[in-house]
């Protein structure tokens, strides 16, 4: 179907576009995307006559007052989930902002004040993270991802890599752990069965008897079950058995952890540093998950490794910017000084179910609700750590006869929750204190 839609200056000189701050080049950009959506709802029946001009253009400079925000927005992360992903993951810590802030100018990213040579974005970074980790030599990159990808591109080539069926895990938005480790050229040979991985398995991929191989794997790769865990008829050789096993042969051990967890984590997840106690040669984790810090990606392991990956044409692509460096640095430090539990994400597991409740009551009063509105609640750490670990929580529940639509205006004052069970919770346990404020004037406001 056909329709006759206003001409495009039409739309642009109408008044509802006057007061845009966005230019009119972006303007015309949106009224033409606008048209072109209309005659794609005419032509499938959807739309059967034109709007005028004055609705067109109202509803472009909506979509041009969204656009033209500032993004992305704070939001206070009342949901439960304390390492979400959609909302960031690791809230940072005042110093590691401040460090940001105070790199975000001009900085001695890669200059030596002393010398005025030129020098490494990663000079102050490398000693101290590979201090803590245990480890001869770090290097970091933009995310775990891209961490994950350097160290199977720079040492699983030529031969690739070993990979237990067992440990194809998916992360986040269907993206696969497999699928990445073999993204920049290296092949990936999968070992065992789903279920049940054998030390034999990985030895024959080594004497290159796997079918189709022409020669041995360069690497073992080992992938923690961050988000999954098996039960029942299930076997996986232990990380020390799979490193003796590359001793003997001469080849690398890589693990990918992901969480980036450096101990003080209630659970059962494991450490950097124990991965590398166990004899994993090259360890790949995230900056933003356990660890408590920016979005980052962490090689840490034997100096030989980590200065293969750090000389690989990849590296550069994948360098962290330099507010990433700072803001790294300072969780680093809080690490150093002992002082990790100030770190945001340490804190949100710390609280006792009384500091929250006594929270949840003080909150309850002032919004007016009964104390029936405090609820006994279950938070998670999320991120794709600790499957299955929960916490006992406290969260008010939010009095409304409509919860879904409730968490939806919710939302655009800044405030995310749950619905769980007829319910709208606001979760205290990722609220921190100093967001109580700012969490009652966005309820007052819905």
């Amino acid at each position: 179907m056909s329709l006759r839609l206003p001409r495009v200056d039409r739309i642009l000189d109408h008044p509802a576009l006057a007061s845009s701050p966005a230019l009119r080049s972006i303007q015309k950009r949106y009224v033409n995307d606008a048209l072109a959506d209309l005659r794609r709802r005419a032509l499938v029946g959807e739309l059967s006559e034109a709007p005028e001009a004055e609705a067109i253009a109202r509803a472009v400079a909506r979509r041009l007052a969204e656009v033209m925000t500032p993004r992305p927005r704070a939001l206070i992360n009342a949901t439960g989930v304390l390492l979400h992903t959609n909302l960031g993951r690791a809230p940072l810590s005042r110093e590691a902002v401040a460090a940001m802030t105070a790199a975000a100018g001009t900085c001695e990213l890669e200059f030596e004040v002393e010398s005025g040579r030129r020098g490494s974005r990663l000079t102050w970074l490398r000693p101290l993270l590979a201090a803590l980790l245990g480890a001869e030599d770090v290097h970091v990159v933009n995310n775990g991802a891209a961490a994950l990808l350097l160290a199977c591109t720079a040492v699983g080539r030529p031969g690739g890599v070993a990979l237990s069926r067992g440990q194809m895990v998916e992360i986040g938005d269907g993206f696969r752990v497999a699928e990445m480790a073999a993204a920049g050229g290296a092949a990936l040979w999968e070992i065992g069965s789903t279920n049940r991985t054998h030390v034999a398995d990985y030895a024959a991929a080594l004497a290159g008897e796997l079918p189709g191989q022409s020669g041995p794997v360069a690497a073992i790769l080992w992938v923690h079950l961050s988000n999954f865990s098996q039960a029942g008829f299930v076997h996986q050789p232990e990380l020390a058995e799979l490193a003796a096993l590359g001793r003997a042969r001469g080849v690398p051990l890589l693990a990918d952890l992901g969480s980036g967890s450096l101990g003080g984590i209630p659970g059962e997840e494991p450490t950097v540093q124990e991965y590398l106690s166990q004899g994993a040669d090259l360890v790949t984790c995230s900056g933003d998950k356990l660890l408590g810090g920016p979005q980052a990606g962490i090689l840490a392991g034997s100096a030989a490794l980590v200065g293969r990956c750090r000389r690989h044409p990849l590296a550069r692509a994948l360098r962290p910017d330099k507010t990433t460096a700072a803001a790294l640095h300072a969780t680093a430090l809080a690490y150093a000084r002992g002082q990790a539990d100030t770190l945001p994400l340490r804190r949100m597991i710390g609280w006792s179910e009384d500091q929250l409740r006594a929270r949840a009551e003080a909150l309850a009063v002032r919004l007016g609700w009964p104390p029936g509105q405090v609820r006994a609640s279950v938070a998670t750490v999320g991120g794709g750590s600790l499957p299955g670990d929960t916490m006992a929580s406290v969260a008010l529940a939010v009095p409304t006869r409509d919860p879904s639509a409730t968490a939806a205006a919710l939302r655009q004052v800044g405030v995310v929750g749950r619905v769980h069970a007829g319910e709208l919770l606001l979760d205290l346990r990722t609220v921190a204190p100093e967001e109580d404020e700012a969490l009652i004037a966005a309820v007052r406001d819905v």
